[in-house]
């Protein structure tokens, strides 16, 4: 009898165990299961535009005097660049539309020491800084342009252009403005030449991003005559693809050139101009180097630089050191950074850091020595 009712006691309380555990445990349980990546709102909380409504946000709410200032300068600068992201979304769409892509890729074929050589004169004179280049370049990427090509229009067109080499003359003397136009259109040839040695041997084989706006294909040709169809609408598949295309270009475009020029306005409004140039003074290689590493991440645009470096460089700037601060800045700001990441893959954006830090390093020091 005894052993009887231990059996039953026993089993109660397995039973009670096995359904009733206590709730510590379950706690305790849940919470070791929590992870960041469970997290049901963890992709709408980092995502682009959540940024870019949170930046604005932010200052309204702890710096609300500069609130209007903050959102003034990004709307200007973004509409400054609306045009050209229209031009690139709807040629793109046109060029996919028609099945254009590879018939104006194959244009550069066996043509690439050209393409590199007109990409880089051409970077020279168009007058696009960091952020407004990006459609061009995520346009080059779409038709099927050699990288090598990219890369020198890339590097060469933020750097200088007819306006630029004026203000920079009139702040800093015709020698510094030559001299930057000069390396300007060598840097662009260097990465351009780099980047087809580095193809040759294998590397960047898929430089683009998938999901970017240079991904994906269009229609095709003609089936009858293998050719384009440039006049697109005739056909209701080609219509569609133009009007799809159209659509998501533009809204990845403005998504990320939103973002870049929410920071830009960041970096304007909270870090001074003359702050930044203060800390890249002295003389000599190491001041050269740190210009060119504060440079890289600084947004100080080509209209506005010329004259605070001259003052700095008559309180005892070396030249090299303000050509080099120039040349990082205009390459590889922090707003150029942000749309550069979304089209290409991480080898190629460490190769567009890069050489635009080597490069504003060496034209710092051949300027100096000249």
């Amino acid at each position: 009898m005894t052993d009887t009712a231990n059996n039953l006691q026993a089993s109660q309380d397995a039973a009670e165990a096995s359904c009733c555990p206590p709730k510590a445990d379950n706690s305790k349980a849940l919470m070791s299961q929590w992870t960041w990546k469970s997290f049901p709102g963890r992709n709408y909380v980092l995502s682009t535009w959540m940024i870019v409504i949170a930046g604005p946000l932010l200052v309204l709410v702890f710096d609300s005097g500069q609130f209007v200032p903050f959102v003034s300068f990004a709307v200007a600068a973004f509409g400054g660049t609306l045009p050209y992201i229209a031009f690139a979304v709807a040629l793109i769409a046109w060029l996919k539309a028609a099945g254009a892509e590879a018939y104006v890729g194959r244009a550069f074929e066996g043509r690439e020491t050209q393409a590199i050589f007109l990409a880089a004169l051409f970077g020279g004179l168009a007058p696009f800084c960091s952020c407004e280049v990006i459609p061009f370049i995520a346009g080059l990427l779409a038709v099927g342009a050699p990288l090598s090509a990219i890369m020198a229009f890339w590097l060469s067109s933020p750097l200088i252009d007819p306006p630029t080499l004026l203000i920079t003359a009139g702040a800093l003397g015709w020698s510094f403005a030559i001299g930057k136009a000069v390396f300007a259109v060598t840097l662009g040839l260097f990465g351009g030449f780099l980047v087809s040695v580095l193809l040759k041997m294998g590397v960047f084989a898929s430089p683009v991003k998938s999901g970017s706006m240079a991904g994906g294909c269009g229609c095709g040709a003609s089936p009858l005559t293998g050719r384009p169809v440039w006049r697109f609408w005739g056909e209701t598949e080609r219509r569609q693809k133009f009007a799809d295309e159209l659509k998501n270009n533009a809204l990845f475009l403005i998504k990320w050139l939103a973002l870049a020029y929410v920071l830009e306005a960041a970096l304007v409004t909270y870090v001074p101009a003359d702050l930044i140039a203060g800390i890249v003074g002295g003389t000599g290689l190491g001041s050269i180097v740190i210009s060119a590493l504060v440079g890289m991440p600084a947004y100080l645009n080509s209209y506005v630089a010329p004259p605070l470096l001259a003052g700095l460089m008559d309180q005892g700037m070396s030249a090299g050191a303000a050509m080099a601060f120039m040349i990082a800045g205009a390459v590889s700001s922090i707003p150029a950074m942000a749309a550069v990441w979304s089209l290409v893959k991480p080898p190629v954006f460490a190769m567009y850091l890069g050489l635009g830090f080597v490069g504003a390093v060496l034209s710092g020091l051949v300027f100096q020595l000249v």
